[in-house]
Order: structure tokens, then sequence, then C-alpha cells
């Protein structure tokens, strides 16, 4: 399993982007989102890093529409929760 993946927020994050209807959301979608989730503020810079480290990894790609940077997984990335879902499906139905 990659790093990326034993962080439950970034894990997450992705789950949220797998999601979306159009496959993507703007970073204050996800943090609200994230918010919702968890009933808990998340902070800024700890939410957005994470969302930096996903960038960096290759799993989350940033493009900036206007005034807001909009966030969509890359391959990669929809291969990771894919693989991450269908192992959490198979340790629950045993």
């Amino acid at each position: 399993m990659s790093k990326w993946l034993r962080s439950g927020r970034r894990r997450d994050i992705c789950f949220l982007l797998a999601a979306a209807d159009d496959g993507e959301l703007r970073g204050q979608q996800l943090k609200s989102r994230l918010e919702s989730h968890y009933d808990d503020r998340l902070e800024p810079k700890s939410f957005y890093g994470s969302l930096s480290a996903l960038v960096d990894a290759g799993f989350v790609e940033k493009r900036t529409e206007g005034l807001h940077d909009v966030y969509a997984l890359t391959d990669g990335g929809e291969r990771r929760v894919q693989e991450h879902y269908a192992w959490v499906r198979d340790c629950l139905e045993e």
C-alpha cells in the first residue's frame, strides 16, 4: 500500500473526488464536505497540505478556474481508490 492511503484525510479526499458528479470539486467544496463528515473544522494549512501532497504524488490534478482551484483524480488516483474500495468490500464480506 502506498503511503497516501495511510492518511485517512488523503484517502477521504480521494473518495470525495471519486464520488463527485463531474469528477472534480473546488478546494473549498472538498474542505466543507470533509468538515461535514468529520463534524469538525479543519485547519486550512493542514487541509491544503494534504491536497498538495496528493497533487505532488500524482494522484490528484489541480487546475485553476477563475479564482478557484479545482481538483480531480488522476488515472492513478482513481485506480488506488478502486483498489482500496475492493479491499474494504472484501474485508466486510468475510
